[in-house]
């Protein structure tokens, strides 16, 4: 199963990127590439660690209700999640985050896991929040491009709903899933399955406030203002220019299209998207092909670097990361 989920990720990746470069001029794009004034990457990545000082915050603030983790002990582990999610398929990184804050701080990974799921869930809202704030702008988007945005929709808003059906009613929710597990699984692992539903439902106590929700939202909207303040600053190494809104619109529909199960990075996902939502208004091919390029690099490079760092300085193993991955495939979590 995990070389399938390999084998379809790359070639979805391929695909998208066969659908990102057909027809270019590569020697255009580079051209595009060498002219760039590199310069204004700089306060992009600057504002992009603000965004994951912000997350850091959040998941604090999430985790509170399991067990207080000083964001000091957090940021690391937040960057060695994202250089997971960049190098292995599965956003392994999510899982590898749990499992650094178990080691570090003994805190359950079935109920950090299910802040971060919480936190993914947020984060969708957000992006369908970008792309309908754009709606206007929506209609001069390919087919393809808004068949994703429904699919997303769909997608997180569902999910979101089940999950704030669970908070609301934990002793239903509990009585619901131990019915399930107790005519679903092996008599010899239920006690297993229960701890780990029990823990899991734990981490979704912060649904069971509105202040609570109402910070993760703030929170979650706040890091993603950030990160499209980053898109705009990058935006100034090259010679066009498009609104903020389009640079949102950008953000929501590329973020909706990595959560297609693609290669380790999104490469191709985000690419192709975000080349054509550039090229819906009127940004030369070429120019948004390069600026899409280098706008992924300076959002994958730098945190996959100072999640190497972290990783090294708190000494964790390569094999400690095989047994996230492995974990995270699957669907087994202590």
């Amino acid at each position: 199963m995990s070389r399938l989920r390999t084998v379809l990720g790359l070639v979805v990746s391929a695909v998208f990127l066969w659908a990102a470069l057909q027809g270019q001029s590569l020697s255009d794009v580079w051209d595009t590439l060498t002219h760039a004034n590199y310069i204004w990457i700089i306060p992009g990545i600057l504002t992009y660690f603000l965004a994951v000082v912000a997350r850091t915050w959040r998941w604090h603030y999430m985790l509170r209700s399991i067990q207080p983790v000083p964001l000091r002990t957090l940021f690391p582990i937040v960057t060695i999640g994202y250089m997971g999610n960049n190098i292995y398929p599965a956003r392994a990184g999510e899982v590898l985050r749990a499992y650094v804050l178990k080691k570090r701080a003994g805190v359950s990974m079935s109920a950090s896991l299910a802040t971060v799921v919480i936190e993914r869930l947020f984060d969708g809202v957000v992006m369908l929040l970008f792309v309908f704030v754009s709606l206007p702008r929506l209609e001069v988007l390919p087919d393809w491009l808004r068949q994703i945005v429904v699919l997303g929709s769909v997608v997180f808003l569902g999910a979101l709903v089940v999950f704030f059906a669970l908070a609301a009613r934990p002793a239903r929710a509990q009585a619901l899933y131990r019915w399930l597990i107790e005519k679903t699984i092996p008599i010899e692992f239920q006690g297993r399955v229960h701890g780990l539903a029990d823990r899991f439902m734990g981490g979704l106590s912060a649904l069971r406030r509105e202040r609570d929700v109402l910070m993760i939202f703030a929170t979650s909207l706040v890091i993603w203002l950030l990160e499209t303040v980053k898109y705009w600053f990058v935006m100034h190494a090259f010679p066009f220019e498009v609104s903020f809104y389009a640079l949102m619109l950008m953000n929501g529909v590329g973020n909706l299209a990595t959560t297609i199960p693609s290669s380790p990075g999104y490469v191709g996902t985000f690419d192709a998207t975000g080349i054509a939502v550039l090229t819906a208004f009127r940004v030369d091919r070429s120019l948004a092909t390069g600026y899409t390029l280098i706008l992924h690099a300076a959002l994958w490079f730098p945190i996959t670097l100072l999640g190497l760092f972290f990783m090294a300085r708190e000494s964790i193993r390569w094999s400690d990361v095989n047994r996230a991955a492995d974990t995270a495939e699957a669907g087994a979590v202590p």
